[in-house]
């Protein structure tokens, strides 16, 4: 074979293999090219063979197509688990061929999961009942969310301005957010209209009596945050972390509240699906026990420094490991002169036996009931519908019965937000308004 016929063939295998050239070469001069084991590609190129598909005993023995699966991620620590089964061997374990990318904006993660150069992805909670109810896209368009990933670990971050307003104390920030606007228009930042964040910022600051009406909210990809309020584009933001402890760090803003202090233990990040993808049972429920077994190891607090480490790497959420490791261990830096504050059981959380994962239908018609409140339903959905169309339940509990997982028997009960004392009954949506006036 000539050197240009090798060349080619040695492109077109690290192409397939997801290999540069310069890994490919270091791997080789390492242990010598006699010994190094050649991408599969090459080998079939060469007569070499091919490599074998995974055997049950490697995890759990799914009939998959083993065609590449895509998996989106936004830079945010609550990505972990995604990350962290990639990192792990869990995918691989499972007998699914899975990438990892990182993507620029919900917008995106949106566009990709629906066109389907996503098969699934890291995504707002909220995301496919903002998109299926024409918030946040073209309205009766499907997005299947097969588990929950996290709770817990957003946060609202007040610029140095108003660093008199202090931690959690919501009159403090009701008389100076009013003093602002009085003077001038005040400016929040959310991540995805109808997103978890977006839903955040806006209980926050109707707990807090505010006229939303007369300030401005704006949408702002998590990674830009930081910046966008160093030349001040805004006086907060809701966003996940690392980005609130990154701008205590820059000292730009400080933590005013955290959402677990919002509602404890809230559903936050979801595995969201492609519609067609998600009719391929069996590479979907290995994914999702990839994604479960590193959630498990995620919420062993032994492993978060490791953890920390690994996704704050450029190629994941490109933030400085000892930044994300604080919050993941509950350590907030407040910022602002404010001091620490410990969270001891509702910290960012990944698992919890398994009351964490399971996908609620009550959650998802909370987050549609609030769209009504803030104006961007003027009519209530019919919200068991839709519960029903988009999270694949019945997926989830086949899942956690193969794993040993047990299933919480909490779904359409009333819950409390912590917040202010208000209690969501899900088999009465528009009735669980009337609270608020």
């Amino acid at each position: 074979m000539n050197d240009r016929r090798l060349e080619a063939i040695i492109q077109e295998a690290l192409k397939k293999d997801a290999l540069t050239r310069r890994e490919f070469l270091k791997k080789a001069g390492a242990v010598g090219a006699a010994a190094f084991l050649l991408p599969s590609a090459l080998l079939a190129a060469c007569g070499g063979g091919t490599t074998p598909a995974p055997s049950s005993s490697s995890g759990s023995g799914a009939k998959t197509s083993g065609n590449k699966i895509t998996i989106g991620f936004i830079p945010l620590t609550d990505c972990a688990s995604v990350v962290m089964a990639k990192e792990l061997g869990l995918y691989e374990k499972y007998g699914v061929d899975v990438d990892v990318t990182k993507e620029a904006s919900w917008a995106a993660v949106r566009d990709k999961l629906i066109s389907g150069d996503l098969n699934a992805a890291h995504c707002l909670f909220g995301m496919p009942f903002s998109v299926y109810t024409g918030i946040g896209g073209q309205a009766g368009t499907e997005m299947p969310i097969a588990m929950i990933i996290n709770a817990n670990g957003q946060a609202i971050t007040l610029s140095k301005q108003f660093a008199s307003v202090g931690f959690r104390n919501l009159p403090a920030a009701k008389d100076a957010i009013e003093k602002a606007m009085a003077e001038r228009e005040v400016t929040f930042a959310m991540t995805f209209p109808g997103g978890t964040h977006d839903l955040w910022l806006r209980y926050w600051l109707g707990a807090v009596g505010v006229d939303q009406s007369k300030l401005k909210i704006i949408t702002v990809p998590p990674p830009q945050m930081v910046a966008n309020m160093k030349v001040g584009n805004m006086d907060g933001f809701c966003v996940g972390e690392p980005w609130n402890q990154v701008a205590v760090r820059d000292d730009l803003g400080f933590t005013h509240i955290s959402t677990q202090d919002i509602w404890k233990d809230h559903t936050e990040k979801a595995l969201v699906l492609n519609k067609a993808w998600s009719a391929n049972k069996d590479e979907v429920k290995a994914v999702m026990k990839a994604v479960l077994e590193a959630s498990m190891w995620l919420d062993n607090l032994d492993n978060r420094k490791e953890a920390a480490k690994v996704i704050g790497h450029q190629a994941y959420v490109n933030a400085p490991a000892a930044e994300i490791e604080k919050r993941l261990l509950g350590d907030y830096d407040l910022g602002g002169g404010h001091g620490t504050h410990k969270y001891t059981d509702d910290y960012m959380l990944f698992h919890k036996g398994g009351t964490i994962n399971f996908p609620r239908k009550s959650h998802a018609m909370f987050f549609m009931s609030q769209y009504v409140r803030f104006g961007y339903l003027n009519s209530h959905p019919d919200y068991q519908q839709v519960a029903d169309k988009l999270i694949m339940q019945d997926l989830y509990k086949e899942v956690a019965g193969e794993m040993g997982i047990a299933v919480p028997d909490d779904d359409m009960k009333p819950f409390d937000i912590k917040l202010d004392n208000k209690t969501f009954d899900p088999n009465d949506p528009a009735g669980s308004l009337a609270q608020y006036g």
